[in-house]
C-alpha cells in the first residue's frame, strides 16, 4: 500500500490539550481509508503558526522524509495547514514534484503537484490563504490600535499583577510589584528582588521562577502606572487601575534605564565601598582587589590610578557600617530627611503633556507644508531636550528614599544588618562621602601585637546634606 504521511497543525492551541490537531488527524485517517492509503507517520506542529516564519520541526522532518523516499503521499486537513506563504509552497512543490507525491486534503480535495494544472491550483489556494492571513493581521492591528486609543487591554498573555481579564488586580502580585518598585528605588538590586520573590513562592504569569531580566521587563511596563502602550509608545491613560503612581514608575524607569547602571554582578560590587569611597591622594574612586600579604590574599581597597592607598576591605566595611548605625541612632536623625523641596509632580506632568503636544503640532505643521525640514528639526531638538529635562525632574520627584525603614527604626543596627549590599551602598551614598587617607608611618598608636593595623583616624567621613 502507498505510504502516507498525515500533517496536522494549528496556530494557537486555546484548549491546551492538542485536541485541535487530534481532530485533524482523525479526519485525515478517514480520508486515507477512502483512498486506500496506509498511514505511515503523523507529523504534528501544535500551537505553531505557519505564517510567523518560526521553524516547524515536524514539517521540516516530513520534507526530509519525502526527499528520502520514505513517504509516497501527504494528507492534510487543508492546504493552509501545510503552508501559508508562497516561499514555503514552492519548497513543498520542489520536494513532491520529482517523486510524484500527491497531496490529499479533507477540505480542498486532492492536488497532483506533478502536473502544471495541479501546481496552478496549489498556488491559487496558497495566494488565497496568504490574503486571508494578511487581512486577519490587518484587522487585529486595527483592533489593537483602537483598543489602545480607548485605553482598553488588547489581550494576550495574562499580565503579572492582574487577572486574566487584564483589568482586575491580583492583590498578592500587585503588592509584590509595588514592593519591588519601592525597594529598587531605595537602592535594592533587581537580582536581589527576583531572588526574594522566588523565595516567597511567587512565580511569573507563566509559572516560571523570577530572574532579574524578567523582573526588569515587568517593572518597566507602562501598564503598571495605569498607562496604555501601543507600538512602544505611551498613548494615554488605561482603563485598568495602576499598581504604582506614575511618578514612582517614571522614577523607576529612569533608574533601570540609566546608562551608568550596572547590569552584571562583578566582584567589585561584593564590597560596600567599591566605587563609592575616594582616594585621599588622587581623588579617584577606590576599587576592591586582592592584595597579597605574607600568608594570604586579603580583599583591599585601592585607587584606580597609582595605588596611592590600600586598606583592608573587610575592616573598612565594618567600620563604615558602625558609623552609619551610630549616625542613625542619634536623636537628631530626623534632620537627615531635611533637604531641598521636590518639584511639583503635577506641574511637571502638565509641562510634559504640553511639550508632547507641541511636538505633535510641529509634525502636523511640516505635513501641511507650513514649515520646512530645517525648522522641523531645530524645533524638535529644542522641545525634546526640554522634555528630557522634565522627564528627569519627574523621575527625581518620585525617587525612593534610601533611608526608608531606617529613620526612626527601633534598632538601627538590626535594620542595617537586614539590608542587602545594594541597599547598604545606597544608604552610604546618600549619607556620606568616605575618603581613605594614606596611613602614617609606623604602627597605629596603642597597637598591640596580633591585632589589626586598621587605623580609623585615616578614614574621613563627610556627611552630606
Amino acid at each position: 500500500m502507498t505510504r502516507a504521511a498525515i500533517y496536522v497543525r494549528i496556530s494557537r492551541d486555546r484548549e491546551g490539550g492538542g485536541l485541535g490537531v487530534a481532530r485533524q488527524a482523525d479526519d485525515c485517517r478517514e480520508l486515507a481509508a477512502r483512498h486506500g492509503l496506509a498511514v505511515a507517520q503523523v507529523y504534528s506542529d501544535n500551537d505553531l503558526s505557519a505564517y510567523s516564519g518560526k521553524p516547524r520541526p515536524s514539517y521540516r522532518r516530513m520534507l526530509d522524509d519525502i526527499a528520502a523516499a520514505r513517504i509516497d503521499a501527504v494528507l492534510a486537513w487543508h492546504t493552509d495547514r501545510l503552508h501559508r506563504s508562497p516561499t514555503e509552497l514552492e519548497e513543498y512543490i520542489s520536494a513532491c514534484e520529482p517523486r510524484g507525491v500527491p497531496t490529499y486534503t479533507v477540505k480542498a480535495g486532492p492536488l497532483d503537484l506533478s502536473t502544471p494544472s495541479g501546481r496552478m491550483v496549489a498556488r491559487q489556494l496558497g495566494a488565497v490563504a496568504q490574503y486571508e492571513v494578511e487581512h486577519q493581521v490587518e484587522r487585529q492591528q486595527r483592533a489593537k490600535q483602537q483598543a489602545a486609543a480607548d485605553g482598553r487591554w488588547g489581550g494576550g498573555r495574562r499580565p503579572y499583577g492582574y487577572e486574566a481579564d487584564g483589568v482586575s488586580l491580583r492583590s498578592d502580585e500587585a503588592r509584590a510589584l509595588a514592593e519591588a518598585t519601592d525597594a529598587i528605588l531605595s537602592g535594592a538590586s533587581l537580582r536581589g528582588q527576583a531572588a526574594e520573590m522566588s523565595a516567597r513562592g511567587l512565580v511569573t504569569s507563566t509559572g516560571r521562577p523570577w530572574t532579574a531580566n524578567e523582573l526588569r521587563k515587568v517593572l518597566l511596563r507602562p501598564r503598571n502606572a495605569g498607562l496604555r502602550e501601543h507600538r512602544g509608545e505611551v498613548v494615554g491613560t488605561a482603563a485598568w487601575p495602576p499598581l504604582v503612581d506614575e511618578d514612582r514608575w517614571r522614577a523607576l524607569v529612569s533608574v533601570l534605564t540609566h546608562p551608568g547602571r550596572r547590569t552584571q554582578w562583578s566582584s567589585a560590587r561584593r564590597w560596600l565601598l567599591s566605587g563609592l569611597a575616594l582616594c585621599g591622594v588622587c581623588g579617584t574612586p577606590v576599587r576592591a582587589t586582592l592584595a597579597a600579604s605574607s600568608s594570604r590574599s586579603v580583599p583591599s581597597y585601592t585607587c584606580k590610578t597609582g595605588k596611592c592607598v590600600s586598606r583592608n576591605a573587610e575592616e573598612l566595611d565594618v567600620y563604615v557600617g558602625a558609623v552609619v548605625v551610630e549616625r542613625l541612632s542619634r536623636p537628631d536623625v530626623a534632620e537627615l530627611l531635611a533637604g531641598p523641596g521636590r518639584p511639583n509632580a503635577g506641574a511637571l506632568q502638565l509641562d510634559a503633556t504640553a511639550l508632547r503636544e507641541r511636538l505633535d503640532g510641529l509634525a502636523a505643521a511640516y505635513a501641511d507644508g507650513a514649515i520646512d525640514v530645517r525648522q522641523l528639526r531645530e524645533g524638535s531638538e529644542r522641545l525634546r531636550a526640554r522634555l528630557a529635562e522634565v522627564d528627569e525632574q519627574m523621575a527625581a520627584a518620585g525617587r525612593g528614599d534610601a533611608l526608608a525603614g531606617l529613620i526612626g527604626a527601633t534598632d538601627p543596627g538590626e535594620a542595617w544588618e537586614g539590608l542587602d549590599l545594594h541597599r547598604r551602598r545606597a544608604v552610604v551614598d546618600t549619607l556620606m562621602t568616605v575618603t581613605i587617607q594614606r596611613t602614617r608611618k609606623g604602627r597605629p598608636r596603642g597597637w598591640a601585637p596580633g591585632s589589626s593595623y586598621f587605623d580609623p583616624s585615616t578614614i574621613d567621613v563627610a556627611w552630606k546634606g
